[in-house]
């Protein structure tokens, strides 16, 4: 189990263990009540399985669609050999039962644009110093894109990365939001949908080695991997993406939460 060694200030990590590695009892648990849902309800087109790294620290960033987005992702990771770790907002921990069972997988609830936000990136370090799988939506939350397509991305992935040089691994996937539709409360389950997750080649972040502190490099280098994650998301979709990405930060939209509350 990957309980916490030190404390909240911090942080340390118990090495990942298991089969998939970094598996214990309540992601075991989790797995043998989600993954037989997720194939009835699923045709699985899982692509380049063969650039996930078997062990050792190990970064994989994602688009963000739909809140199915978490379970389709780790199914693909546990199916793959690695029981991966997140970063998820606070509230989902706060259900009953379910926020016992995401907590005791080894997730860590994050207050999202809050003082205690940048919190995450220290429990994010000590994930990776203990050699964990660490899943990271960039995005932080899910895109704005009327069309869901990627949006600009929080300089936090790449300032994990430049920090950490662990391996970063693109997984663009598409299919979630036929199951369930961005902020939607009931999922589509039949007829069974067609969910295509791809993971590529690791990310080269050397134009921005040992710039961590710098924001306009922490800029650049996460665009970099809001082109590469929409790049793969074209070649799946077999469409563009616009070409000026969606940008939160010049929006009215809010940055987190259902936007579409009120509106619907």
């Amino acid at each position: 189990m990957s309980e916490n060694l030190g404390t909240a200030a911090d942080p340390v990590y118990a090495p990942p263990t298991g089969k998939p590695l970094g598996t214990n009892n309540y992601f075991k648990f989790a797995s043998w009540l989600v993954i037989p849902i997720l194939k009835a309800i699923t045709k699985r087109d899982w692509r380049g399985a063969e650039n996930l790294p078997k062990s050792g620290p190990v970064i994989v960033v994602s688009n963000h669609i739909s809140y199915a987005d978490p379970l389709i992702f780790a199914h693909f990771l546990f199916a793959n050999g690695r029981a991966p770790r997140f970063l998820g907002k606070a509230s989902v921990f706060r259900i009953p039962i379910i926020g016992k069972i995401i907590a005791g997988s080894g997730q860590i609830p994050v207050e999202r644009e809050s003082e205690n936000a940048s919190r995450a990136l220290v429990h994010a370090v000590a994930f990776l110093k203990a050699g964990h799988c660490l899943g990271v939506y960039p995005e932080g939350t899910l895109t704005r894109d009327k069309d869901s397509w990627p949006m600009v991305g929080k300089t936090g992935i790449a300032r994990l990365a430049l920090l950490t040089e662990a391996t970063v691994i693109p997984c663009a996937q598409w299919g979630a939001v036929d199951i369930l539709p961005a902020y939607a409360k009931i999922p589509h389950l039949w007829p069974r949908k067609k969910i295509v997750v791809q993971a590529g080649p690791p990310l080269d972040f050397t134009p921005w080695k040992g710039k961590a502190e710098d924001q306009e490099s922490l800029v650049q280098a996460t665009s970099y991997v809001m082109d590469v994650l929409t790049s793969m998301l074209e070649e799946i979709r077999g469409s563009k993406a616009p070409t000026v990405r969606f940008d939160p930060h010049t929006s009215d939209l809010p940055r987190t939460g259902n936007y579409k509350k009120g509106s619907q």
